[in-house]
C-alpha cells in the first residue's frame, strides 16, 4: 500500500449487515416492484382462468323453443299431397315422389300400391309398401289411426238410446265387454254385424252398436255365402221385439 493510504491492518474489515432494516433504497424499490409484479401475475392468471371457464361452458337458454313456435308446429297443416308426405317422411323441405293415391282417394285394393323408388335409390316404406301396411302408413301421414286399438268406453253403461259405439271396417266385429264398472266381470265377447249392429252383454246389460267405417260396396255380393249361418233362437224373434 502507498504511504498516503488510510488502511490500517490492525482495524477489522467492515461488512454490511444482513438485516432487512439496513437495505439500501434501491433494494427496497426492487423488492416493492417484485411484490407488485407477483400480484399482477396472479390477477392475470385469475382473469384467464375465468375467461377459459366461461368459454367452455355453453350458454343454455331458459326455454328450448319459444311458445309461439310450439303453437305454430302444433297447428301446422298435415301433408296432403304425395310430395308433401314424402318430404315429411324423409325429414326434408322438398322431395319428389311418384304419383299415388292418398288416404281419402283409396277406393279399391288396386289403390294400395306404391309408386316405387327412383332408379339407384333405396325405397322408403311410403314408396314400396302395399296393402294393409300402406293403408296404415297413409293414415298416419294424415293423423288417422286406422287400427284403433284403444279399449272400449267403460266409464258408463251402454243403453239402447245411448249405446257404446264400436268402430268396424268389416262386415263383422267382436267386442269384448268387461262390465260396468270396468273389470266387474270376466270378458264376454259379443259378435256384431252390419245386419245386426246392436248387441247387449248378457251379464251387465251394457249395449254396444257397430259404427261401420268400411267401404259401402265391397264387391263381394255376386255369389251366395259358401256356408249358411246356423239358425239360433234369435232368428225367430220378430225384428220389432229384438231390441226391446
Amino acid at each position: 500500500m502507498g504511504p498516503s493510504s488510510n488502511f490500517d491492518p490492525n482495524q477489522p474489515i467492515p461488512h454490511k449487515s444482513l438485516d432487512n432494516t439496513s437495505l439500501s433504497p434501491s433494494r427496497v424499490i426492487l423488492k416493492a416492484r417484485l411484490h407488485c409484479s407477483a400480484q399482477t401475475i396472479n390477477r392475470m392468471f385469475l382473469q384467464r382462468s375465468a375467461l377459459t371457464a366461461a368459454r367452455r361452458v355453453a350458454a343454455r337458454p331458459a326455454v328450448a323453443r319459444t311458445f309461439t313456435t310450439s303453437f305454430v308446429r302444433r297447428d301446422a297443416a298435415r301433408p296432403a299431397t304425395p310430395n308433401e308426405q314424402a318430404a315429411a317422411l324423409a325429414g326434408s323441405a322438398e322431395k319428389k315422389v311418384g304419383s299415388y293415391k292418398t288416404l281419402k282417394e283409396i277406393r279399391t285394393e288396386e289403390d294400395l300400391f306404391g309408386p316405387g323408388a327412383a332408379p339407384g335409390t333405396v325405397p322408403t316404406d311410403l314408396e314400396q309398401s302395399t296393402g294393409i301396411e300402406r293403408l296404415e302408413i297413409l293414415g298416419k301421414m294424415e293423423g288417422v289411426d286406422i287400427f284403433d286399438m284403444r279399449p272400449l268406453d267403460a266409464s258408463r253403461l251402454g243403453t239402447m238410446k245411448d249405446p257404446i259405439m264400436v268402430r268396424s271396417a268389416g262386415e263383422e266385429q267382436f267386442a269384448g265387454c268387461t262390465g260396468f264398472p270396468a273389470d266387474s266381470h270376466s270378458v264376454h265377447w259379443l259378435g256384431i254385424t252390419r245386419e245386426r249392429p246392436i248387441e247387449r252383454c248378457p251379464e251387465c246389460g251394457s249395449v254396444y252398436k257397430m259404427d261401420y267405417v268400411g267401404p259401402e260396396d265391397d264387391h263381394h255380393h255376386h255369389h251366395p255365402p259358401e256356408f249358411e249361418e246356423p239358425k239360433t233362437f234369435a232368428d225367430y224373434i220378430k225384428p220389432e221385439y229384438r231390441y226391446k
